[in-house]
């Protein structure tokens, strides 16, 4: 087999089963099932600690079951001591999705995991709860020399995010729009990051590891940096002419526009986008970069119907909208993502085998070896 045939039957995994799993549905008829809940139902009816909560036990939860899990992620807030040192080592000139590896690795560190795993939801609700802490905390140290206090009446991580990047009070539809995307984010089937944090969960590794892992897999442009990318694309025009002009030029030097297309969805497209897509005009419909995303969105599907917007093409605009840094966006995808990683890690665990997959060798016949003084 040629280098060229073989590159074209992998076809970076394309289409190959690597396993079975009972936590998602993805790209089937175009829809997306948490446990068999539709996406549009959870996104629109649920908060996102529900979500998490079914992601991580398999069912959701009643009142009082979400108020003790509420409690618990609450709890879980705070940094501690060896933690805070590490992030105020860290420059303000670092990217935000190293950092927050960096952060999870030294939790396994300090606050490692037993090796029998007999402690892994909590582990699992301690890094739900201290993730949006770590961002947050060396947000304002790295760029105003400012410690923060994880205090907070905000009872959920959408609410308790927003308060503390912004250090004040966040308006309730921006804590519905959060509660939104980060249902939207939670899951996604056997994705890069979360096979990743799969492969790292089949050696037995802790739970620290594999989600350190699996931010490695998202800090990438094609795949959790995609909603950084399509921010940078629509911000960079001045008008809806200009963005009309601009993405038609891309087009015809076969450019790669971020937040279009998913390997997984036909051309029904991705269901997240519409879910929002809703949040991007309630908060910003009035303004200009709201316009030219959506002039742009419609010239996608004029030109390039086959490349419907993803989650992260109106992710963007939205996050944008609730006065969220741009370089933040992939971050807040690892707040959300955590859920989903550690429901797979859980499943991996339960029923173990190593995952070791071959390759096609594609290199040269077997030769003479000539020692170094012949060479």
């Amino acid at each position: 087999m040629s280098m060229s045939e073989a590159k074209k039957k992998t076809g970076g995994l394309a289409g190959v089963v690597a396993g079975e799993s009972a936590i998602c549905t993805c790209g089937l008829g175009n829809g997306l099932n948490y446990y068999g809940y539709a996406i549009e139902d959870l996104a629109q009816n649920c908060e996102f600690e529900e979500v998490a909560y079914l992601l991580q036990y398999a069912k959701l939860p009643n009142n009082k079951e979400l108020e003790d899990y509420k409690e618990q992620i609450i709890a879980q807030r705070s940094l501690n001591e060896n933690l805070k040192a590490v992030l105020r080592a860290i420059p303000k000139s670092a990217h935000p999705m190293n950092l927050m590896q960096a952060a999870v690795a030294t939790l396994g560190s300090v606050e490692s995991e037993e090796n029998n795993f007999s402690d892994q939801d909590s582990k699992i609700i301690r890094l739900l709860g201290v993730l949006p802490s770590v961002l947050c905390y060396w947000h304002h140290y790295a760029n105003f020399g400012k410690e923060i206090s994880f205090d907070s009446d905000q009872k959920s991580i959408a609410g308790y995010f927003l308060e503390k990047l912004k250090l004040k009070t966040p308006k309730e539809e921006f804590i519905k729009a959060m509660h939104c995307s980060l249902i939207l984010y939670a899951e996604h089937e056997f994705n890069a990051s979360t096979f990743t944090a799969r492969i790292c969960a089949s050696t037995k590794s802790d739970i620290f590891s594999c989600v350190a892992a699996a931010i490695g897999a998202l800090r990438g442009p094609l795949h959790g940096g995609a909603n950084e990318a399509a921010m940078h694309l629509i911000e960079s025009f001045a008008s809806v002419d200009s963005a009309i002009a601009g993405v038609n030029k891309k087009l015809e030097n076969k450019e790669l526009l971020m937040g279009f297309g998913h390997r997984i969805y036909g051309l029904g497209g991705d269901p997240r986008n519409a879910l929002i897509k809703v949040w991007s005009k309630r908060l910003g419909g009035d303004t200009l970069l709201f316009e030219v995303s959506e002039a742009i969105e419609n010239l996608m599907k004029e030109k390039k119907p086959n490349l419907p917007p993803n989650a992260d093409f109106y992710s963007a605009s939205t996050y944008h909208f609730m006065g969220i840094p741009t370089d933040y966006f992939t971050p807040i995808f690892i707040i959300s993502r955590v859920s989903g990683w550690c429901a797979h890690i859980k499943e991996q665990r339960a029923n173990n085998k190593l995952i070791r997959p071959s390759s096609t060798y594609i290199g040269p016949e077997p030769r003479e070896f000539t020692h170094i003084t012949k060479r």
